[in-house]
């Protein structure tokens, strides 16, 4: 009977572990969204801050559905935003298109730096990418 009493606690223990971390990411994911709303002055932010310490789970409620929609548009802008980076920092470290590797190629053919069966497999390889 004693196993059953300790591994029934530990469950318990493990849900009330869980909805803590789970409460604790949805208060860290509204004080993220305070401050990245450019739109609400100083002011508000403060007062959902202040409200967010002595009333929590109340005012995280009441955040949700006041402001969620504005919040979930916030969080998407920046997930665009952030997408829209690693492109192009993507695009800028994997090089040059084709064309220009061959034209690169084909100058350093003409400046005798390279063989013309060089030439033809950096040509070939442009091409295969």
């Amino acid at each position: 009977m004693d196993f059953w009493s300790n591994f029934w606690s530990l469950i318990w223990w493990f849900l009330w572990a869980f909805v803590f971390i789970a409460y604790l990411m949805a208060l860290f994911a509204i004080i993220g969204d305070l401050f990245r709303d450019h739109k609400l002055n100083g002011w508000w932010k403060a007062v959902w801050i202040i409200f967010l310490i002595f009333v929590p789970f109340l005012t995280a409620l009441v955040y949700l559905i006041a402001r969620g929609q504005g919040m979930a548009e916030r969080s998407q802008r920046e997930a665009r935003a952030a997408q829209a980076a690693t492109d192009s920092y993507i695009k800028q470290v994997a090089g040059a298109s084709p064309a220009e590797e061959i034209a690169k190629a084909k100058s350093l053919l003409d400046a005798g730096t390279i063989t013309p069966e060089e030439y033809e497999q950096l040509k070939a390889r442009a091409l295969a990418h």
